[in-house]
């Protein structure tokens, strides 16, 4: 290894740790709060949800419309990263400003913001699976990004549920469903909704809709840029 690799390795292992890190006080008890809320919706509702969210997920992720350039298998890590961390600041600027727009529309616009949000972060994670020489025409492949965003957005002890089924992924992954309509989607529509309720709520109250927009979401694409890169770090480096 060389020095850059030495210093991603010991950035990648911190990452680890907080990953595994157990639940606070503070994060259990917003999850029992959570669960209770999600409990006095009606199964009905919950169905239709999963549904929705499934559909918008799936119509993103395995749909034709994204496109990305061939997985980069050639350059070094840092040539690679340094790349990355370009993409990502340019999809950050874009996420703010789509942010900052349907804040200061209104509820019917800010509502448009999570299906906009999300085609944003699903790009996002396909280029820079790409960059790192990963083939998103893989299926597999669009099920790990799956499991990035609940790495991103989940709640302490469902983001080390999905950290153990990554660790080793190579193993995990021969034992993946051929069909899509197997995964957990009930499970990542709950967590992927209560990790940004709170936050996204207050983009569609008038006049503070337009800054609370521009900065959530530059901090949500930030921190799935930092969740990303490490977990494809961890695959790359074998740690």
């Amino acid at each position: 290894m060389n020095s850059y690799d030495l210093q991603v390795l010991s950035e990648l292992q911190n990452w680890q740790k907080k990953m595994m890190r157990k639940p606070s006080f503070v994060n259990n008890l917003s999850k029992k709060i959570q669960t209770k809320l999600n409990s006095y919706i009606p199964e009905k509702a919950h169905k239709a949800i999963t549904a929705t969210i499934k559909q918008m997920v799936r119509a993103v992720l395995f749909g034709a419309g994204i496109t990305t350039s061939k997985p980069n298998k050639q350059d070094s890590l840092e040539i690679k990263e340094a790349r990355i961390t370009e993409r990502i600041k340019i999809y950050r600027t874009t996420a703010a400003t789509e942010g900052g727009i349907t804040g200061a529309g209104g509820i019917l616009l800010g509502l448009a913001d999570f299906p906009l949000l999300l085609g944003i972060k699903i790009k996002l994670l396909f280029d820079i699976a790409s960059s790192y020489g990963f083939d998103v025409k893989d299926y597999k492949e669009r099920i790990y990004i799956l499991y990035i965003l609940q790495l991103a957005f989940s709640s302490q002890q469902e983001r080390r549920n999905v950290y153990m089924k990554i660790v080793d992924w190579e193993t995990h992954a021969k034992q993946l469903p051929d069909d899509i309509n197997q995964y957990d989607w009930r499970t990542f529509q709950q967590e992927y909704r209560d990790y940004l309720d709170i936050a996204k709520m207050a983009q569609l109250v008038p006049v503070i809709g337009a800054p609370v927009g521009v900065i959530v979401n530059y901090r949500l694409i930030k921190k799935l840029g930092v969740t990303a890169m490490n977990a494809y770090r961890m695959r790359l480096l074998r740690a």
